[in-house]
């Protein structure tokens, strides 16, 4: 740490230098020979440009335009919210800079290596071998959350929540007299411990009780793209089969569920039970039915036990969140390096959040394999953009106010960074919502930038681990797909050891590359695929929102 970089310019036409750790006002900091004389306090992950820069002069970063000056901004001076705002180059598919040849990094550490997941009738291999249960509409939300209480701990797969809190000592001190001042300097917090394999069905990685507001009421197209959001969780490699409960008189009709299922799968082999409440006699006599089938595909789900896969089998989903200005620069970019490992193995990698694509919409365009995936990738953020921006609040508005406070000023410095996550392979095919990841090679698949309504696009289309990198911390994690927090630096994944469960601080510290990094992290990955629990699904952070498409960025 002692002879740390001081400063960092990602790209040699950028015009801003990123501080990788506190700088002050006053201070001559030397980079390449030029020799900076700050306007302004720096503190770590944010910018100040190498160049006095006019009212509406342009900011460049990671080599694409980020932003434009709203006043004069001298050179040393900090990049903000009161003197930058956001402003990104045009793009189409015309362009001639199309990427023809693309270099795959070494991948001879991992060519002859394999994890052991479940091996499925269609082909497909999961790392995670579980049961759903699952609602069409929101008033079997309650059904579902009766079947959760009677079946979760009877079968051995643990309370329904883990509590990591030990409040039974509490209400002991409470009957002993105890005081509040003593209630309240007791530490209650206990370590959060391994999953242990279930003792009754030792194959079955655990039942998924989903929940969720919609299936009726609102637009009919929401409870369209649910049904095919749920048929996209049964046929997720991850999944064994599926109960599922419907009211019977819902927008999303279980027949809705069924053809997509039948179009995603046409040989689906997995048994799904669809349980009608207005066709049963009673509430409990439909309980009762969806606990002895539930039990029954637990029987049949417990038959398969994981074997060796080759690697190609991984579909690595791409996700940020709670991100900071480091993010863009050491986590982002390992997933990228993982994600080129992965496309150079013959596996599956998909980049979400279109929100935080914007502005370098041309790069991504230039690595498609076809025009037909330029023009829909083209189309489908242009759209999207146009349908916010009509409601009130365009691409512009995505950053968050912790993504500010930590460096990204723009939702351009913010996607700049976001898309490192892809690497730098082909774009072999673009995905709309719920559309399911049939090619190895990078996808794209257009989601909210929302943590948990893409992390739930990434399992919904397919993928079966996914990787999220945070600059911030988050605690996200998802039902049926384990989630691989990674951070950005070594004082968050100190500090949120907790929820994280790998670092990438030592590519900002110098102390590591982002290949060294990257070669790292897909062991890791191998591990996770292979059953090793993540943090987030030792706590059972197991987050589902469908996303309706309206404005939510």
């Amino acid at each position: 740490m002692k002879n740390q970089q001081k400063v960092l310019r990602i790209h040699g036409k950028d015009n801003v230098l990123v501080a990788l750790t506190d700088l002050k006002k006053g201070m001559k900091v030397a980079f390449e020979n030029v020799t900076y004389e700050l306007q302004n306090d720096i503190a770590a992950k944010h910018k100040f440009v190498t160049e006095n820069l006019s009212k509406d002069e342009k900011v460049y970063m990671y080599g694409v335009l980020v932003g434009k000056a709203k006043k004069e901004i001298l050179k040393g001076g900090l990049i903000s919210t009161t003197n930058l705002e956001h402003d990104t180059e045009t793009y189409g598919t015309d362009s001639s800079e199309a990427q023809t040849v693309w270099n795959a990094p070494d991948i001879s550490k991992f060519t002859n290596k394999t994890f052991d997941g479940y091996h499925r009738a269609d082909g497909k291999v999961g790392t995670e071998n579980n049961w759903l249960v699952i609602p069409l509409v929101f008033c079997q939300n309650r059904n579902v959350e009766v079947l959760q209480q009677a079946l979760v701990e009877k079968l051995g797969f643990g309370k329904k929540q883990h509590l990591g809190l030990d409040v039974d000592s509490l209400i002991d001190d409470f009957k002993s007299g105890a005081s509040a001042e003593n209630i309240l300097a007791k530490d209650i917090v206990q370590e959060s411990e391994t999953i242990a394999k279930n003792p009754l069905f030792p194959n079955v990685d655990g039942i998924r009780f989903l929940t969720h507001e919609g299936g009726c009421g609102g637009a009919t197209s929401d409870s369209v793209a649910l049904c095919n959001l749920l048929a996209g969780y049964i046929n997720n490699p991850n999944v064994a089969g599926a109960t599922v409960l419907s009211l019977g008189c819902q927008h999303a009709q279980s027949s809705i569920l069924q053809t997509a299922l039948q179009s995603m799968s046409p040989d689906i082999q997995k048994p799904v039970y669809v349980l009608e409440q207005q066709q049963s006699t009673s509430e409990k006599e439909l309980l009762a039915q969806a606990v002895k089938q539930t039990f029954v595909g637990l029987m049949e789900a417990n038959k398969i036990e994981r074997k060796p896969a080759k690697l190609s089998k991984l579909v690595i989903g791409l996700e940020c969140g709670g991100s900071d200005g480091f993010s863009g620069i050491s986590a982002n970019p390992t997933l990228g390096y993982v994600s080129d490992l992965i496309v150079g193995l013959g596996g599956a990698t998909v980049l979400s959040e279109f929100p935080e694509l914007n502005g370098v919409e041309q790069e991504l365009i230039n690595r498609c394999t076809s025009t037909e995936k330029a023009e829909k990738f083209s189309h489908i953020m242009s759209t999207y953009n146009a349908k916010a921006d009509a409601l009130g609040s365009g691409f512009y508005a995505n950053p968050s106010p912790g993504n500010i406070k930590d460096g990204l000023i723009t939702d351009a410095i913010k996607s700049a960074g976001a898309a490192k996550k892809g690497g730098s392979s082909p774009v072999e095919d673009v995905l709309d919502y719920t559309e399911q990841v049939t090619k190895p090679g990078l996808s794209l698949l257009c989601t909210p930038g929302n943590d948990v309504e893409s992390t739930t696009g990434l399992a919904g289309s397919g993928a079966n681990v996914i990787l999220f990198t945070t600059g911030l911390g988050t605690p996200t994690g998802n039902p049926i797909t384990p989630v691989v927090k990674v951070s950005s630096n070594t004082k968050l994944y100190k500090k949120m050891n907790d929820i994280i469960d790998f670092n990438t601080g030592a590519i900002i510290e110098g102390t590591a590359s982002i290949a060294e990094t990257g070669e790292a992290l897909l062991e890791h990955v191998i591990a996770v695929a292979s059953g090793k629990q993540t943090k987030a699904r030792k706590l059972r952070q197991d987050d589902f929102i469908p996303w309706k498409r309206g404005m939510s960025l």
